[in-house]
């Protein structure tokens, strides 16, 4: 799979988090030296280091040459060291990529705010699934109804069994995941009470896409996931549809336009499909894999559709 290029956007909001916000920045300097060279970072630690109230030291680090700092539309509010930096190149690290143990402490340093990520799909929202707090920015910011359950990523398919009861063929989830896909299963007691508490069901996603599934490894936990846009309007294929929402984030990731950029079956977002009944399965929202994941289902595991 082809790795996207990335920015990411730190604002670390609250004065708790001075500290530990320039430790991480540190460190993520020395990840994108190290991934990237000196003379395509040199602007991008600037853009780092002011982000965090970092002394910007000698060489000019701020050139507009050497590197390209993006700040919120002037049409909104920018929430307080709001900035989104564009990275040059690959920004994908796998995971079992020795460059992973430079950046693990500024992802969560920046995991537990409120951001938006790419994803196979569509851009979603992302917060702790753990932080009660934080699922009732995203309804908020969203002006969604707390009665519409938000999805959880996973980094792994091993990690569904965790936070799940699954009564599915293990077969069937790695034909299915990483993918275009919401599984829907029983959750388990390891989830936050707080997460969809109407329900005793979950939506699983593990996106086909390389950052996001670092990303959620590094974290270490399950990540609430929603279309990045606000109820109701379009969803977004690229940063730039939902700028309105940047300067409510913490964190922006740009991974360049999803999908092909421009298919409009990639705004109906991942098929979501409910499989807590053993032998059935029924099809909550057609999304973009409608067709291959319901032949999946019926031809290779002989699940009969519900309805």
């Amino acid at each position: 799979m082809t790795s996207p290029n990335f920015s990411l956007s730190f604002g670390f909001e609250h004065p708790e988090y001075s500290s530990l916000a320039s430790f991480a920045a540190l460190r993520l300097q020395d990840y994108l030296e190290r991934a990237f060279g000196q003379k395509c970072i040199d602007g991008l630690r600037a853009a780092v280091a002011a982000s965090v109230g970092l002394s910007e030291g000698p060489g000019g680090w701020g050139s507009a040459r050497r590197g390209r700092l993006l700040c919120p539309p002037s049409s909104a509010p920018a929430a307080p060291g709001a900035r989104l930096l564009r990275l040059p190149g690959s920004g994908a690290v796998r995971a079992a990529s020795p460059e992973r143990a430079g950046w693990t402490e500024a992802l969560r340093a920046a995991v537990a705010e409120l951001r938006a990520v790419p994803t196979d799909t569509l851009y979603g929202l992302a917060c702790s699934a753990s932080c009660s707090a934080a699922l009732g920015a995203v309804y908020r910011l969203k002006g969604r109804s707390e009665a519409k359950p938000l999805a959880v990523c996973l980094g792994r398919v091993a990690d569904v069994y965790r936070y799940c009861h699954v009564r599915v063929p293990e077969g069937l989830l790695k034909d299915l995941l990483p993918g275009p896909v919401t599984l829907v299963l029983e959750r388990s007691e390891e989830l936050n009470k707080d997460l969809n508490p109407f329900t005793p069901l979950v939506g699983i996603r593990i996106p086909d896409h390389a950052f996001i599934q670092d990303l959620v490894q590094v974290f270490g936990g399950p990540v609430a996931l929603t279309s990045a846009n606000l109820s109701s309007q379009a969803s977004s294929l690229n940063v730039e549809e939902f700028q309105d929402l940047w300067p409510q984030l913490s964190l922006v990731i740009d991974g360049g336009p999803t999908g092909d950029g421009q298919s409009p079956e990639y705004r109906l977002g991942s098929t979501v499909v409910d499989l807590s009944v053993p032998g059935k399965f029924d099809i909550i929202r057609p999304g973009c894999a409608l067709e291959s994941t319901a032949a999946i289902l019926q031809q290779k595991y002989g699940l009969r559709p519900s309805h």
